[in-house]
């Protein structure tokens, strides 16, 4: 009996710490996408006048 509920802790401590985990690694490449994208932002040209009229009739 003492032994299955040491295995039960044991095994729960484990999946905690995989959870934690797979939660910091998520976030690292949320991190590393939204640097991306800003450097990607920051490359787009930055004309006022591009963009502002639109040809509906092509």
């Amino acid at each position: 009996m003492m032994e299955s509920i040491a295995a039960m802790s044991v095994n729960m401590h484990a999946a905690q710490l995989q959870q934690s985990v797979s939660i910091s690694v998520a976030k690292k490449a949320m991190d590393s996408a939204e640097l991306v994208m800003q450097e990607m932002l920051e490359m787009l040209p930055q004309d006022p006048g591009l963009g502002s009229v639109i040809d509906t009739y092509a």
